[in-house]
């Protein structure tokens, strides 16, 4: 399968977001405490704190920021993939005991139910609405229990927004509710929505668990 935003990731406007949004640690960090007044990593313990994963996927991981992020944070057996081979080729410079592999969420190559949680952050967001359910049944088909997402949130319906004089490229929702209409036995364990700290934007981390 290829769609036009596909071909636009691949080409110069996504090796030059991946030169821009290429973070340590601690810079990423210190960007999300910036953007929402908190930490990713505080953002993430809030969420995953307690639970016991053995195999993580990230779906759409660019160069690995949120693997690394985890990492640091004591997970092991992390997976990413990505669309983009620039972003993965750099991803191998930056991450150590982390795999990740290019790829496209509308066909991710593993078994089904092959890992503990599957997850994406500002990544469903570039999906054009006409193509969304393949990458989300493709998320649900390769998790074992958890999925996990941090988007663009729209309380009602899909709203296109122009993406650096872009269009068709960027759009919000209620990414979490997508997945349960979707699959009835998804059950929600955590939801949140964070307010940027310099704009009327919001975005929304959510936590489903199979039943």
């Amino acid at each position: 399968m290829k769609t036009n935003q596909m071909d636009f990731w691949n080409g110069q406007f996504g090796s030059e977001y991946t030169d821009r949004n290429t973070y340590s640690y601690e810079e990423l960090d210190g960007f999300y405490k910036a953007q929402f007044g908190v930490t990713r990593t505080e953002m993430n313990q809030e969420f995953l704190g307690g639970l016991s994963l053995a195999t993580t996927l990230e779906a759409g991981c660019n160069v690995g920021n949120q693997l690394r992020c985890l990492q640091a944070m004591g997970f092991n057996g992390l997976y990413g993939i990505e669309l983009q081979q620039y972003a993965v080729e750099k991803s191998k410079q930056l991450s150590r005991g982390i795999n990740i592999i290019q790829g496209s969420l509308f066909d991710i190559p593993f078994k089904d139910s092959y890992f503990d949680m599957v997850f994406t952050s500002g990544v469903l967001i570039h999906i054009s609405p006409d193509d969304i359910y393949k990458a989300i049944d493709e998320m649900y088909r390769v998790s074992n229990r958890y999925i996990w997402g941090f988007e663009y949130y729209a309380e009602a319906g899909y709203q296109e927004v122009q993406y650096r004089g872009n269009e068709d490229k960027l759009w919000k929702t209620n990414f979490m509710q997508l997945f349960l209409d979707r699959y009835p036995n998804l059950q929600v364990v955590k939801e949140k929505i964070y307010k940027y700290v310099q704009s009327d934007l919001v975005d929304q981390m959510y936590l489903l668990e199979k039943k």
